[in-house]
């Protein structure tokens, strides 16, 4: 049956029409109540970009070509990855190394910090000769770009930049670090450090902006997320908070010291939170302002940065196992959040400070201009003005002779090793642990010579299981591939597993090889000063 509210009004009793009519009233003194408060809970649309620049870095640049890019060929992507990832690879921006400059000039460094910063710093004038990179590790390659909606492009923008990437490490003296998984368990290096991690934006305007980035396994591994609460947003929790958390990226055999510090408070998710540690670790949100706004957008807070910065500087880590640069700066980001959920995280970009601006404008193809005399950050400085004892220690004594002489210096010790080593990195050490599962023991040449443990990160279990039978391992100072390969290295041969490439083991030897005693035989670690319990 079909029927109308006026011919059911008529049908209905006198005290149900009034009982309609009171429901009616009632309905719509909601609706005016709802509306009334909803006006003045909700603030009118307001678009706030997070990332809200107050200006463009100021950069220098060199120019690639001359061509004007409305309309951008494959050709160009392609062009400016490559040559993106040559120049990270080998070159550094001149504030990186004038930071290096100046540990040597600070009479408060101690002997160690300056140590790692001379040293550093003639690692950046061999790598700058554009043949070895500047660290071993040479990376995962890592593009961002934010394409103007007036930039057109043919074809796959992520490919043609894929091809500049391959172009570079195929062509280069460039370790390949990427494996692709064939099962859940076994894995294959790629060969050609590719895929890598690329991310295109859409934005406003008519260029095609990029940031270029080599990130090593070690950096990488000192990358952390906290799931914190509102109630660490005062200063004296939070600060006490980057003091215990700080100390954790002391830990392990990861990245090399002295870092650019991230540390970055808040975020609309987690992903969103890391992926802002890392923007402000390569300086990419350098121009933000400085303070927030009602709209949530991001801000530095410079003030914690210093706070912080003094932190690290008081904590007598240093460079490389004592002193007062732990830590080159300090970058503190504060982000909008959810207000059940506050991410916090932290990380950094190691020595091999490895990234590059680029752009594609109507005038042509253009890159950030990196540093490529770093021989003028070098001072006039010996090795032996810089202080503290250094011992030299034959390598090609037995064992136990070697042992003997390292037992009688305290952590701490700077050593110059002369003689054999046998280097071998996670896969080499897989295989090892194979033998060891099978009861076959280890190979004599492990527990005949030093293992110089050559990974980007963290040691893992198997090493301890090989000192268990016999292996002794030491810890060298980190980065300085390049320094090393030409000074210290001298011969070079394989000694097992020749399939896996640059993955095998290596019999190598070398001549003032640095490294430093960390770890003794009579318990003393130099890390568990700074351990979090």
């Amino acid at each position: 049956m079909v029927c109308n509210l006026e011919h059911l009004c008529k049908m209905l009793s006198s005290r149900a029409r009034q009982l309609l009519c009171v429901a009616q009233r009632s309905g719509n003194l909601v609706k005016k109540q709802f509306a009334a408060a909803a006006s003045t809970d909700v603030n009118p649309f307001h678009f706030q970009d997070i990332f809200e620049l107050e200006k463009k870095p100021d950069l220098p640049w060199k120019k690639l070509t001359g061509k004007r890019c409305l309309q951008v060929e494959p050709e160009a992507l392609t062009m400016i990855a490559e040559q993106a990832m040559i120049d990270i690879a080998h070159l550094l921006r001149p504030a990186h190394l004038q930071q290096l400059s100046n540990i040597l000039k600070d009479p408060e460094s101690s002997s160690n910090d300056k140590f790692v910063a001379l040293e550093l710093l003639k690692n950046a004038s061999i790598a700058a000769n554009m043949v070895l990179p500047g660290c071993q590790d040479t990376g995962t390659a890592i593009c961002m770009g934010k394409k103007g909606q007036y930039v057109w492009t043919e074809g796959n923008d992520a490919e043609a930049i894929s091809r500049g990437i391959y172009n570079t490490y195929t062509q280069k003296n460039l370790r390949y670090s990427q494996v692709a998984p064939l099962n859940m368990y076994k894995e294959v290096n790629t060969k050609t450090n590719l895929p890598a991690q690329i991310e295109i934006y859409s934005t406003p305007g008519g260029q095609y902006d990029f940031l270029f980035i080599a990130k090593g396994g070690g950096s990488a591994n000192k990358t952390f997320l906290f799931q914190q609460t509102k109630a660490l947003l005062n200063p004296e929790k939070l600060l006490k908070f980057v003091n215990e958390k700080v100390k954790v990226l002391t830990l392990g055999t990861a990245a090399c010291p002295p870092y650019h510090l991230a540390f970055v408070v808040g975020g609309t998710s987690a992903e969103f939170n890391l992926k802002t540690v890392k923007l402000a670790s390569t300086k990419y949100l350098d121009t933000l302002p400085t303070s927030g706004n009602e709209h949530g957008r991001a801000f530095r807070d410079l003030e914690l940065e210093q706070e912080i910065h003094k932190l690290t500087q008081k904590m007598g880590i240093g460079a490389q196992f004592g002193g007062k640069y732990f830590c080159h700066d300090v970058r503190v980001v504060r982000l909008p959040r959810h207000g059940a959920s506050c991410p916090v995280g932290l990380g950094v970009s190691c020595s091999a400070d490895r990234q590059i601006v680029g752009k594609i404008t109507e005038e042509g193809v253009f890159l950030e201009q990196l540093e490529t005399n770093p021989d003028k950050f070098l001072p006039e400085i010996k090795d032996d003005e810089l202080g503290g004892e250094v011992v030299k220690v034959d390598l090609n004594q037995p064992m136990p002779e070697v042992l003997n002489l390292l037992s009688s210096y305290p952590i701490r010790t700077r050593l110059s090793l002369n003689g054999t080593l046998i280097v071998a990195r996670d896969i080499a050490h897989a295989k090892l642990q194979e033998r060891l599962d099978k009861g076959e023991g280890l190979p004599e040449y492990m527990k005949n010579h030093p293992v110089y443990y050559a990974g980007p990160a963290k040691t893992p279990d198997v090493t301890n299981a090989c000192k268990k039978h016999g292996g002794f391992y030491l810890g060298s100072i980190g980065g300085p591939a390049a320094i090393l390969a030409k000074n210290c290295i001298k011969k070079v041969e394989v000694m097992e597993y020749p399939e896996l490439g640059m993955e095998a083991i290596w019999k190598c030897e070398v001549e003032d090889f640095p490294a430093f005693i960390v770890v003794d035989n009579k318990g003393n670690d130099f890390f568990k000063e700074w351990q979090v319990e």
